[in-house]
């Protein structure tokens, strides 16, 4: 199932040349997995929060391709790469709204977090099957993500 939703990008996320402002694109896509997550497989931050389960980012790798621009709307896209005892490894691609100029790739670690310990932890068992269902096994065949974006790309 390819997880995707259309934004548009705001004045205040841009440069003055109307460009979205680097660090923005990371926020743009974390909200995206969020919505991809709630919308396509019901899973809730907020309950995920009440059950005592957090994750935090511990790596980013972003490649950025072309610039967003203001006012215009993108199509971002996002998909489970890989699910490990203690984290998760996620990919989001930003593209133009007809999704043929890539913008950016990022992909993410993240890191599970007990919030009852405040300790990093591995997932709880029934976590850990609903994730492992979840997981793209083709992307698990790139070594990183500019190799992906290579791919991606048509090299």
């Amino acid at each position: 199932m390819e997880l995707k939703t259309y934004y548009k990008i705001r004045f205040n996320d841009c440069d003055p040349f109307k460009h979205l402002n680097n660090a923005a694109y990371i926020n743009y896509m974390l909200n995206a997995r969020e919505d991809h997550l709630k919308q396509f497989h019901n899973i809730s931050m907020a309950d995920m929060y009440a059950k005592g389960l957090s994750w935090m980012v511990s790596h980013h790798e972003i490649v950025y391709l072309r610039p967003a621009l203001y006012d215009e709307d993108v199509c971002i896209q996002s998909a489970l790469i890989k699910a490990t005892e203690g984290s998760l490894l996620v990919e989001m691609i930003m593209f133009d709204e007809s999704c043929q100029q890539l913008k950016a790739v990022l992909w993410t670690t993240f890191t599970y977090v007990n919030l009852q310990t405040g300790k990093r932890d591995n997932h709880p068992a029934w976590f850990q099957e609903t994730a492992d269902n979840l997981q793209t096994s083709e992307l698990q065949r790139f070594s990183g993500v500019k190799e992906r974006v290579a791919e991606l790309r048509g090299r």
